[in-house]
């Protein structure tokens, strides 16, 4: 036998454990909801974008029913860029005017939808673009971001204009989808109850869909391996308590907080477990869900261990 027929064998049977693995995970998740938000450095990155859209063809072909909520926001900057127009920030929220509102509306739903939609459609599976005005699956209401001062204890009251926080949210069009063997792609854009657009966080509207389709898993992909200890070591699991009780102790801290009070929100509204997931890595939803030690960061309730951790 050659060398590079023993390479080639040895490969082989490597992959058919590999397989072999995954199938008590594959058995656990037939027919559930994953819901994954997409956003960060793993959109950004060519490659690991291709991957993905593998990854999410392959959770759809194996059984699993999964829906994609992603970002935008560097795509966004470039276009208000090329129009001249300035974006303001409060609190990492973008105040956002009516001109902009159809800036976003326009790159969110348009470009970025269609380009996640198509990753997967590549790979194989059936990916469909929509947003959450769709069938009137997100209704939203306009965010007004209160801050105190730190001296002073005075309240002010900001108006981000046209970004809003989901109230309401209406299934029906993804299961629909779901149904008919279809992946749904959510453009984070919601419709107010007097007709207004607004444009919502994707963590936020990822947490309220995996919350109302009672989501085996909503998987965060972001920058970070997850949540640290305070000696910088990753936590692989945390209950609800467990995470508020860092949040109050500073151990969660910055920008970490408004994801793991998604997850939360995720968890307390229906959804059974919620991970925090470092998105550069390859395959990190498949390595989360198909592997004993998992990827990241999970959060779920406190009523008992989640059946397929």
């Amino acid at each position: 036998m050659t060398e590079k027929k023993h390479v080639q064998e040895s490969e082989a049977v490597q992959q058919a454990a590999t397989l072999a693995s995954a199938l008590p995970y594959l058995r656990r998740y037939a027919g559930d909801t994953i819901v994954v938000k997409f956003g960060g450095h793993a959109m950004g990155d060519g490659n690991l974008a291709h991957t993905f859209g593998k990854d999410i063809a392959l959770l759809k072909l194996v059984g699993i029913n999964p829906v994609v909520v992603h970002g935008g926001g560097p795509q966004i900057n470039q276009m208000l860029d090329r129009l001249g127009l300035k974006s303001t920030f409060v609190d990492g929220l973008r105040v956002t005017d009516e001109k902009m509102i159809d800036v976003i509306e326009m790159v969110l739903c348009g470009n970025v939808n269609k380009s996640v939609a198509s990753l997967i459609n590549r790979a194989g599976a059936l990916a469909v673009g929509i947003s959450g005005k769709d069938g009137g699956m997100i209704r939203a209401r306009k965010l007004l971001r209160k801050t105190i001062h730190p001296e002073t204890k005075e309240e002010t009251v900001s108006d981000l204009g046209f970004v809003g926080e989901p109230h309401r949210v209406d299934p029906q069009v993804l299961y629909a989808l779901s149904c008919s063997g279809l992946i749904p792609v959510v453009a984070p854009i919601a419709t107010g109850d007097d007709g207004e657009t607004y444009n919502i966080n994707a963590d936020t509207a990822a947490g309220v869909i995996a919350g109302a389709v009672h989501a085996t898993r909503l998987l965060m992909l972001t920058d970070v391996p997850g949540v640290l200890d305070r000696d910088g070591k990753l936590i692989s699991e945390l209950t609800a308590s467990e995470a508020r009780r860092l949040i109050e102790e500073g151990t969660i801290s910055g920008g970490m907080i408004p994801k793991v009070e998604t997850c939360l929100e995720a968890v307390r509204a229906g959804a059974r477990a919620a991970v925090i997931v470092d998105g550069r890595v390859p395959h990190a939803c498949l390595l989360e869900l198909f592997t004993t030690r998992g990827s990241g960061t999970m959060i779920r309730s406190e009523s008992g261990s989640d059946y397929a951790s």
